[in-house]
């Protein structure tokens, strides 16, 4: 017997998550013009090193923490142990991205004998980013991993959605300080005059903004959730009538 065709997506989420795609390639592509028509480029053991930061930083803790959070969205109908191996390593490829960036920084700090941690933009990423890890770590620990029971799972779910939207929106937030910080470190007698430098990093900053609110939105829409499959609803079930001494035929209101 052939099995029956998955359910459709809801209307409008197809292309809301192509629109998020579309404005994600685009702001690498955007980030990649800067650094390249402007900054001369990304080198490692180079004065260029720097520039692999912010690189690093939109991939990692933007685009890929972005399509992580919309895992859930997008593959509704697969198989929840695999969308949440993909979930987790998608965030964890993000995690070794930016932890990349964050050694090329501090690595060209050293170099060029510029101090850090003074910024607030250095304040937040290093907020962002170790927050993310411990959001990470946490999320493999009660859902992925086997050892947290389900009522613990259950009640810390809506923190762990709580701060990955969070830190989704902290990560850009904190790009915008930077890219303002780095066109006021190296353009900052002429940016007033709307040079093309200065306009382009601007484009990034509203390309960011864009993604965010793209992604936030398909995020926030419960019609957009991801809806249990049967197997899902018979082992919940089946686990209630184990710990509670319920019957499956709902015994209980």
């Amino acid at each position: 017997m052939d099995r029956a065709p998955p359910p459709a997506s809801p209307a409008g989420l197809s292309a809301y998550v192509a629109v998020s795609q579309l404005l994600g390639l685009t702001l690498l592509a955007t980030t990649g013009a800067w650094l390249g028509r402007y900054r001369g480029g990304v080198a490692w053991h180079s004065p260029l090193q720097f520039n692999v930061h912010p690189l690093c930083m939109v991939l990692g803790m933007v685009f890929l923490q972005g399509d992580a959070l919309l895992v859930y969205r997008v593959f509704r109908h697969e198989a929840k142990r695999s969308t949440k191996v993909l979930h987790a390593l998608l965030h964890g490829l993000a995690l070794v991205i930016a932890l990349v960036g964050i050694v090329a920084v501090f690595e060209s700090h050293r170099t060029k004998g510029i101090p850090d941690m003074y910024s607030l933009h250095s304040w937040c990423g290093m907020a962002a980013f170790v927050l993310y890890l411990l959001q990470w770590l946490l999320g493999c620990g009660f859902f992925l991993l086997p050892s947290a029971s389900s009522s613990l799972r259950g009640r810390y779910k809506p923190q762990h959605v709580f701060f990955g939207i969070t830190l989704f929106a902290l990560s850009i937030a904190t790009c915008l300080l930077g890219i303002t910080e780095m066109l006021l470190f190296n353009i900052k007698d002429s940016y007033r005059h709307f040079v093309p430098e200065g306009v382009l990093a601007n484009t990034l900053g509203v390309l960011l903004l864009a993604f965010g609110l793209v992604v936030g939105y398909v995020l926030t829409r419960d019609d957009w959730k991801r809806p249990p499959l049967p197997e899902e609803l018979a082992l919940s079930m089946d686990f209630k009538t184990l710990t509670e001494g319920e019957s499956p035929d709902g015994g209980s209101q």
